[in-house]
């Protein structure tokens, strides 16, 4: 067994089913292992950045580590944006790099780079195997820091000869490590605080923004009337109806401002204070008002959902959460086929135990209006702000999820970077709706180029944030990957072609004309 064949087996061993993979030369003695080793899914994406996104979209779904197999640093580079996602987002993801034999690398080949130094910015764990023997023990370990709390990536660098070397066979897996227990001395200080403080908040993100933890928040709330928040780009929030509804931070600063303007206790549960996503001339970076208290209940290392439970339980709560969404769908609209009225065509067909995954940017605040009183769903955002990840997410997702549909909202310059992931999509008969907002614009970078205070843009300006001349087909570019795609320009039009696909499996694509 060589050094390759111990790492798939190991893998397996340590409970890894899917490996998203783009590989090349390095890695040819990993992919023929595949072969050898039952109970590894392999999955090819066209491009680095729908691997490391579809391995994001699978944690998020699982709550455990898939791998992703890249070919050199020059192939990591291209997955490093969903990686920062994926990053952000807190993802388990066991991410593979083959590098140069150890014994090439003094010649500085054409495709030589720093792999380690790629990796190091998106890694909470980074490690090379210098052995063939130690190569099992080395994916081990990597499983095993991938699924640490809150979730990290684990980057294994593998160079080609520790792969096609003999090794010593296949390795024990490692204990999970699970998360820390938040302390009765936190919660018992949390719950003094909210008896004492009438206008506070509890923020809240990772496991706890699920049905459990949202179910406890909404006892606390019940008992004290403390407004629940999560944050603007949640990695994984349940919403719908019969679940516990939060208030989302919203994108601009000026706006979370007005949002937290009053508050004099802010928690935090395993998430940070809000802050603005980029800095403005004149405009507050920093967020939360002047004078209020901050608090933590739980790090993002902690369990946030048992900590909720402990605090709803110090304070008296009342068994019966306030604040569960009703299902409320809304009447088919009819007129003009806008964000708004293809929000409501969604929110009116969205199946329960549906997964959205929503890159849909500025056409988006119909959809996730509307969606709040829809049946029971997943939302999955676009967590680390790098454009490209909604459609590899809703692939992972799918993979994951094979029970359940998935929706991808998607603006259409945004899926540009990632449109490969249609071809992964067709050749694995993902059941995934794509809906593309086609307003053939970068429509967000508009506003930004107001809000910056760039003064009198002109056609040169304006032009870098236009997407006509020529202007995108995604009918045809949907058909060329395998997917079957139509555009509409009416809500009757998008009512009827939505439908159809939620009734129907497999891969389609509607482009919404704007």
């Amino acid at each position: 067994m060589n050094g390759a064949e111990s790492l798939v087996h190991t893998l397996v061993n340590c409970g890894v089913e899917v490996c998203f993979t783009n590989p090349g030369t390095s890695e040819m003695h990993f992919v023929a292992a595949l072969d050898r080793a039952s109970g590894m899914r392999a999955i090819l994406a066209l491009f680095e950045g729908v691997v490391t996104g579809a391995a994001d979209g699978y944690g998020r779904m699982t709550c455990k580590p898939a791998a992703t197999l890249l070919h050199l640093g020059p192939g990591l580079a291209n997955g490093l944006a969903n990686l920062h996602n994926a990053r952000r987002a807190a993802t388990p993801i066991v991410n593979i790099v083959g590098d140069h034999a150890t014994f090439h690398a003094r010649y500085d080949a054409p495709l030589a780079a720093d792999v380690a130094g790629f990796a190091r910015p998106v890694s909470g764990w980074i490690h090379t195997s210098m052995s063939s023997k130690t190569v099992a023990p080395d994916g081990a370990r990597a499983v095993q820091a991938a699924a640490q709390r809150p979730g990290q990536i684990a980057t294994l660098i593998l160079p080609a000869d520790t792969a096609w070397e003999e090794s010593d066979g296949p390795a024990t897996p490692l204990p999970r490590l699970e998360a820390a227990p938040v302390s009765a001395s936190t919660v018992d200080g949390i719950a003094q605080l909210l008896r004492n403080t009438k206008k506070s908040a509890i923020l809240i993100r990772g496991a706890a923004l699920q049905p459990r933890g949202l179910n406890a928040a909404g006892r606390i709330a019940a008992k004290t009337g403390v407004r629940l928040l999560c944050d603007t780009f949640a990695p994984r929030l349940s919403r719908g109806a019969g679940i516990v509804a939060v208030e989302r931070i919203p994108y601009f600063a000026e706006q979370i401002v007005e949002l937290l303007k009053d508050l004099e206790l802010l928690v935090l549960v395993g998430a940070k204070p809000p802050v603005s996503f980029f800095a403005y001339p004149g405009k507050p970076s920093w967020c939360t008002p002047e004078g209020c208290q901050i608090h933590h209940l739980a790090h993002a290392h902690e369990d946030g959902v048992a900590g909720l439970e402990a605090l709803a339980e110090a304070i008296g709560a009342p068994r019966e959460p306030a604040g569960r969404a009703e299902l409320k769908k809304p009447e088919l609209p009819t007129g003009r086929l806008d964000a708004f009225t293809a929000g409501q065509i969604i929110a009116h067909f969205l199946p329960e135990q549906a997964i959205i995954s929503d890159e849909a940017a500025t056409s988006g605040l119909g959809a996730a209006m509307f969606t709040a009183n829809a049946q029971p769903h997943d939302h999955l955002a676009l967590t680390g702000g790098s454009i490209g990840q909604g459609l590899p997410v809703a692939t992972g997702a799918a993979v994951a999820c094979p029970d359940r549909k998935v929706v991808c909202l998607h603006g259409d310059g945004g899926a540009m970077y990632t449109l490969q992931s249609l071809w992964t999509q067709a050749r694995e008969k993902l059941d995934v709706t794509t809906v593309i907002f086609a307003n053939h614009s970068y429509a967000i970078l508009n506003f930004e180029l107001m809000r910056m205070g760039a003064e009198n843009p002109g056609p040169k300006a304006l032009s870098m944030l236009d997407l006509r001349n020529p202007e995108l087909s995604w009918t045809e570019l949907a058909r060329g990957m395998g997917v079957e795609a139509v555009r509409v320009e009416t809500t009757e039009g998008f009512s009827k072609h939505f439908a159809d696909a939620m009734r129907h499996r497999g891969p389609r694509l509607i482009e919404v004309a704007l």
